[in-house]
C-alpha cells in the first residue's frame, strides 16, 4: 500500500489566554486570518492534499449517477394567489435553480426573475419575493456569490421589467406591500459608513418606501423599544443586532413588527394603526418585549381580529386572539389551547367556496407530531371542525389559501407535502368533498430504491426519550454500514423529508438515520431550551444514544457508522467526534462551529450567543469549554476519518473554524493517514446556503464517497 501523504505543516503557538482566570490554549490562531500568506499556503496545500485523496476514491460515479438521477425530480413550491394571479416556484429537470413562475387566469405561464438567466454561472440565487396584493407587482430579492447580501428589486409582472433602481443592504429582509402596489415597508441595514467599525453586518431598521422614489425619502417607523437610543453607547445607537419582521393586514390598517435579538427565540412585537383610529397617529405601541420572554407571530386576519401564535403560557404554542386597539396580554383570549403531544406551527385563512364572507371562514392549524405534519380545521370560535387528509407520515412545506381578490379559488388548501421517498410536491383539499388530491407532482420521473422506513424511540442518557426515522434498504438485515445526522438547535427541526443524499446513501446499501435532537423544535419550545445555553451536552448525549441505539439494534456498529452535520450540526459532529471518537468510524462536519470561545469575533457570531452563551462571562464561558470541539482535541488520540467542507464566501459561519480544527486533529491524531484521514475540502464562490444543483451534487459526491470509503460501503 502507499503511504499517504503526510499532511501540511502547521505551525503550532505557544499562545495561551487568560480569560476569567482560566487558561485557554489557542495554538492555531493564526488561521483565523485568510489573508495571512502562511494561511493562504496551508489552505492551498491542503486543497491539493484533499482534492488528490477524494478523488482517487472508489464509488463515485455511481454517487454521481444517483444523486443527479434523485435531484432530477426538481421542485415544485406552494401557490401564492393574488387577485387571480398563482406565483409559485417549480425547478424542472436540468435547471440549476427553481425559479419563480406566475401563471395568468387563462392559464398563460411565465417565469419571472430567472437567477440562471440573470447570472449564467449559477452564482446568483433568489433568495425571496412577495407580490403585491393586486399582483401587479412584485418585490424580489437575489445575492451573488454566497454571501447572501441580498438586493431589492421590483418588478411589473405584465412585462417583467424592474420599475425602479435595486435597493441594497437588504440581506434577511421581510417585505410587506400596502394595499394598491404603490406602498411597501421593508427593513434595510444601515449605511456602512453610519455603524461602527466591526458593526457593518449588524443593524436594521424599518422603512416605509414608495415606488419609484428615492430611498432617501422613505419614512423610518419607530416606536418605544424599537431601536435603541442610548448617545453614550455608539454601538447601542444602531440598535444592537436585531433581525425584525413586518406584516400588513390585508385592509392596510394594522401593520405588526415582530423582533428578536439575533437568533434568540424571544420575541419583541408592536402594533401600529396606519390609518390612524384608536391608536391616532400610527405609532408603533409595543404588545410584548424581550422580558416577557415568549415566541409569538402576530397578524391581523380577515375578520378584524389580532391572532397570537404564543409560547405563552404553551411550551408547545397555543393560538390567542385580541381586539387589535386593545393588543395587550391582559385582553387575549385563548382560541386553541396547547396540545400535549403536538407542535402548533401555523395557521392559514380558508374561505368557504361561494363566500366572501369572513364570519364563515375556517382557521387551517397546521401541526408536527414528532416531527411528522398534520392539518386540523377549526371554526373561528376555536372549536375543531375535522382534519385535512394527507397522503401518510410526511412532512409540510407550506399550506396556502386564496386570497380575497381571488374568490373563485375558495374552499380550496394548497399543500407542500413529501416523504423521505417523495419528491415534494403539491396537494389540493377540497373543503366541500372533504377530499385531498395531488394537484402538481414533482416535474421530473425518478426512480427511488425500494427502501423500508420507521421512526424509533430510544432513550437518552438522562432518561429522556427521543427519535429518530430511519431509512434502510428493503432487502436483508443489518449490521450495515450506516449514516447518522441532526441539528439539535435554534429550534429548529429537520423532519421526514425527500432527501437525495439520504437515498443515494440507501441505494448503494447503507442505512441512514436522522435524529430529533434537543435544541430543536420537534417537541417545541421546552425541547429546544433543554438542548442550549448550559444545557447543550444534552444535544450530544442524545446523539450519542442514537448511535448507540443503532449499534444495539444490530443496525450498524462502531466501525461501520459514519455522522454528518453543517452549521450548527457541523458542531454537533465535532462535538461528536471529540467526545466519543471510538463509537463514530468517519466524520463529515461540514461549514462548522468549532472553537466556541471566540465563534462571537466572527461572521455573525454575536447573533447567536443566546443560544451558546457568551465567553465574555465567566460562567457562560464555563459552558462553552465544557464541549468546545477545538479545545477538545487530545495527543495521540485515534481520531476517526474526518472531512471537513467549507465555503470561502460563507457569511455566517467563517471558515476559520474548520481551518483550526483540522489542523489540531491533523496534529494530534494517532490514526493512520491511508485509512483515517483528516482533510479540508474548501469551495469558493458559493457560501452557507442555496446553491446550484451541479454545485450540490459535486459536494454529495465527495461527502458520501468519502463515508462510504471510511466505512465498507461499497457502491
Amino acid at each position: 500500500m502507499t503511504a499517504a501523504p503526510a499532511y501540511p505543516p502547521a505551525e503550532r503557538l505557544g499562545l495561551v489566554d487568560d480569560l476569567h482566570g482560566r487558561a485557554v490554549a489557542d495554538p492555531y490562531r493564526w488561521l483565523e486570518d485568510a489573508d495571512d500568506p502562511r494561511t493562504r499556503a496551508w489552505s492551498a496545500a491542503q486543497d491539493q492534499l484533499a482534492r488528490g485523496r477524494l478523488d482517487a476514491l472508489p464509488g463515485r460515479d455511481r454517487f454521481a449517477a444517483t444523486l443527479e438521477a434523485l435531484m432530477a425530480a426538481g421542485t415544485v413550491g406552494v401557490p401564492v394567489w393574488r387577485a387571480g394571479r398563482r406565483f409559485a416556484m417549480r425547478r424542472e429537470p436540468g435547471q440549476e435553480h427553481a425559479v419563480l413562475r406566475v401563471t395568468e387566469p387563462d392559464g398563460r405561464t411565465r417565469v419571472l426573475p430567472d437567477p440562471t438567466a440573470v447570472d449564467p454561472t449559477g452564482r446568483t440565487t433568489l433568495d425571496s419575493w412577495a407580490p403585491d396584493l393586486e399582483g401587479r407587482r412584485l418585490a424580489y430579492q437575489l445575492s451573488s456569490g454566497g454571501d447572501e447580501h441580498s438586493v431589492l428589486h421590483v418588478l411589473d409582472v405584465t412585462t417583467g421589467d424592474d420599475v425602479e433602481p435595486p435597493i441594497d443592504r437588504c440581506r434577511y429582509s421581510d417585505v410587506a406591500w400596502l394595499p394598491g402596489g404603490e406602498e411597501l415597508v421593508f427593513v434595510r441595514m444601515v449605511a456602512t459608513d453610519e455603524v461602527p467599525e466591526g458593526e457593518q453586518a449588524f443593524h436594521r431598521r424599518i422603512w416605509r418606501h414608495r415606488i419609484g422614489t428615492p430611498t432617501e425619502t422613505d419614512t423610518l417607523l419607530d416606536g418605544p423599544g424599537l431601536y435603541r437610543h442610548d448617545p453614550d453607547d455608539d454601538a447601542a445607537a444602531f440598535g444592537d443586532h436585531n433581525y425584525y419582521g413586518v406584516t400588513i393586514s390585508a385592509d392596510g390598517r394594522w401593520l405588526l413588527v415582530t423582533g428578536n435579538v439575533g437568533t434568540a427565540r424571544r420575541d419583541s412585537v408592536w402594533i401600529a394603526d396606519l390609518q390612524g383610529g384608536s391608536n391616532g397617529t400610527g405609532a408603533l405601541t409595543p404588545i410584548l418585549t424581550q422580558a416577557d420572554d415568549v415566541r409569538c407571530d402576530a397578524w391581523v386576519a380577515r375578520d378584524g381580529r389580532l391572532y397570537l401564535h404564543t409560547t405563552d403560557g404553551a411550551s408547545r404554542f397555543r393560538l390567542a386572539v385580541a381586539d387589535p386597539a386593545t393588543p395587550d396580554r391582559a385582553h387575549w383570549r385563548e382560541l386553541v389551547a396547547e396540545d400535549p403531544d403536538s407542535v402548533l406551527e401555523g395557521v392559514t385563512w380558508l374561505q368557504p367556496a361561494g363566500s366572501t364572507d369572513p364570519a364563515d371562514g375556517l382557521l387551517v392549524l397546521a401541526r408536527s407530531r414528532h416531527a411528522v405534519g398534520e392539518l386540523a380545521l377549526h371554526t373561528l370560535d376555536g372549536a375543531p371542525r375535522g382534519t385535512v387528509p394527507l397522503p401518510g407520515p410526511g412532512a409540510l412545506r407550506g399550506v396556502t389559501a386564496a386570497d380575497r381578490n381571488t374568490p373563485d379559488r375558495n374552499g380550496h388548501l394548497w399543500i407542500g407535502w413529501t416523504d423521505l421517498v417523495t419528491p415534494p410536491q403539491v396537494r389540493r383539499f377540497d373543503l366541500a368533498t372533504g377530499v385531498t388530491t395531488l394537484e402538481e407532482a414533482a416535474p421530473g420521473a425518478v426512480t427511488v430504491p425500494p427502501v423500508r422506513t420507521e421512526q424509533r424511540a430510544f432513550t437518552s442518557s438522562d432518561g429522556t426519550t427521543v427519535r429518530m426515522f430511519v431509512v434502510e434498504p428493503e432487502q436483508g438485515t443489518g449490521p450495515r454500514p450506516a449514516l447518522l445526522t441532526g441539528y439539535g438547535g435554534f429550534g429548529i427541526h429537520p423532519d421526514a423529508a425527500y432527501s437525495p443524499t439520504a437515498l443515494a446513501w440507501v441505494e448503494a446499501g447503507g442505512v441512514y438515520a436522522l435524529a430529533s435532537l434537543r435544541g430543536g423544535g420537534e417537541e417545541g419550545e421546552a425541547w429546544h431550551r433543554a438542548g442550549n445555553r448550559d444545557h447543550k451536552q444534552n444535544v450530544f448525549d442524545d446523539f450519542h444514544a442514537a448511535a448507540q441505539a443503532l449499534v444495539d439494534a444490530g443496525t450498524t456498529t462502531p466501525d461501520r457508522l459514519a455522522i454528518l452535520g453543517g452549521s450548527n450540526g457541523g458542531l454537533l459532529v465535532g462535538a461528536a467526534l471529540t467526545q466519543r471518537p471510538a463509537l463514530y468510524r468517519a466524520v463529515v462536519c461540514s461549514a462548522p462551529l468549532l472553537d466556541m470561545v471566540r465563534y462571537e469575533h466572527f461572521s455573525l457570531g454575536r447573533t447567536w450567543n443566546d443560544e451558546y452563551g457568551t465567553a465574555d462571562d465567566p460562567d457562560e464561558l464555563g459552558w462553552l469549554l465544557s464541549y468546545s470541539p477545538y479545545h477538545h482535541v487530545h495527543d495521540g488520540t485515534a481520531y476517526p476519518a474526518v472531512l471537513f467542507t467549507v465555503f470561502d464566501a460563507d457569511s455566517r459561519v467563517d471558515p476559520l473554524h474548520a481551518r483550526k480544527m483540522c489542523a489540531a486533529l491533523q496534529h494530534a491524531t494517532s490514526g493512520d493517514p491511508a485509512t483515517r484521514p483528516v482533510l479540508l475540502r474548501r469551495e469558493t464562490d458559493v457560501g452557507h446556503g442555496a446553491r446550484s444543483v451541479s454545485r450540490s451534487v459535486a459536494l454529495g459526491v465527495d461527502q458520501l464517497a468519502f463515508l462510504a470509503a471510511h466505512t465498507g460501503l461499497a457502491p
